[in-house]
């Protein structure tokens, strides 16, 4: 533990002109006494730092000292390429390898180029979650990520509807989409790939024998056919709307955007806003949809751009409704 805090620190003062004991105790989590044993115990072993006294005093490397302790362990090197999501790597538990291995690429920099993990982060930042969610990290979700790295067997029970299931998994790989985590799996002894949310298991025995990957296995693919598979699974409903030509534009923008384009060049609509109507012209459309309340949730959005023709139980729904804002807004 103290040796890692060790190396730490050396990495740190070689990446920077000087730090106070304040910056370096905040950067190692300890205390500034801790800070300042830490630097006797380096300069009894021969690495040349210098505390320099004073109110705007701090600690230096003195004649250009550099420590060859820069190379990166793997789980080190393959947390980097994940540095970019902080929010995913903190949820993972891989927070502290990310930061280990920035922190040994910055050393081993020319100064003029230490602070580009600075400016870059400065510049780019990806948020995962949607608008107006608050996210949450399953409990479970370190370690299933582990598990994923080291490419170890988990036992994992998980609720389907009202009861839980046990299987032993093969874990793949780990997706979050729209802020929430996926696990894509293998059932051990099958060979069909399967999704799980992490947020429905309810205990995960990890530390389980390793298993083979298969080399075949390419997760950004697989994630998009199972996405879309997904996404055209749930829209087991019709709906028949028209629409205005502002409808027309912003239709994809309410409902599934695939099946919104489908829809309309099917009813011989081209992409664009309102693309084969003429000017006032209103559209005939036969739209897939996941539930009648799901789409008077969506079609709702378009307002007076779209009516409703059939189920006639939906455009019920939508005539009460504008019959309450009628009321409402004294029209």
């Amino acid at each position: 533990m103290r040796a890692a805090r060790l190396i730490k620190m050396v990495l740190l003062l070689q990446s920077r002109p000087s730090m106070t004991a304040a910056e370096l105790a905040s950067e190692l989590e300890v205390s500034e006494r801790t800070v300042t044993r830490d630097a006797q115990a380096l300069s009894e072993a021969g690495v040349p730092v210098y505390a320099d006294r004073g109110r705007i005093g701090g600690y230096r490397l003195i004649g250009g000292y550099r420590t060859r302790l820069t190379g990166l362990a793997r789980g080190e090197a393959e947390a980097l390429f994940l540095s970019g999501v902080p929010g995913a790597l903190r949820e993972m538990g891989l927070e502290d390898a990310a930061s280990a291995a920035r922190l040994k690429v910055s050393a081993a920099l020319l100064p003029s180029l230490r602070d580009a993990s600075r400016t870059a982060a400065q510049r780019f930042h990806l948020d995962a979650p949607n608008w107006f969610r608050e996210p949450t990290t399953p409990e479970l979700l370190p370690a299933v990520a582990e598990a994923v790295w080291d490419d170890r067997r988990i036992t994992a029970r998980y609720r389907r509807g009202e009861d839980l299931v046990e299987r032993e998994l093969e874990p793949y790989g780990l997706v979050l989409k729209a802020g929430v985590w996926y696990l894509c799996a293998r059932v051990s002894g099958q060979g069909a790939f399967r999704v799980y949310r992490i947020d429905r298991f309810a205990a995960v025995g990890a530390g389980g024998e390793r298993f083979e990957r298969s080399a075949d296995f390419d997760l950004p693919a697989f994630w998009g056919e199972r996405a879309e598979e997904f996404a055209r699974s749930l829209l087991r409903a019709e709906v028949v709307v028209r629409l205005s030509e502002e409808g027309v534009r912003r239709l994809p923008h309410v409902v599934d955007p695939r099946a919104a384009r489908e829809a309309l060049a099917r009813a011989g609509v081209l992409e664009g806003a309102g693309a084969g109507a003429g000017a006032g012209e209103w559209v005939r459309v036969t739209l897939p949809v996941e539930s009648e309340e799901v789409a008077h949730e969506q079609l709702s959005a378009l307002g007076a751009e779209v009516e409703v023709l059939a189920p006639a139980s939906l455009r019920e729904r939508f005539a009460v409704g504008a019959a309450r804002l009628a009321g409402l807004y004294g029209v």
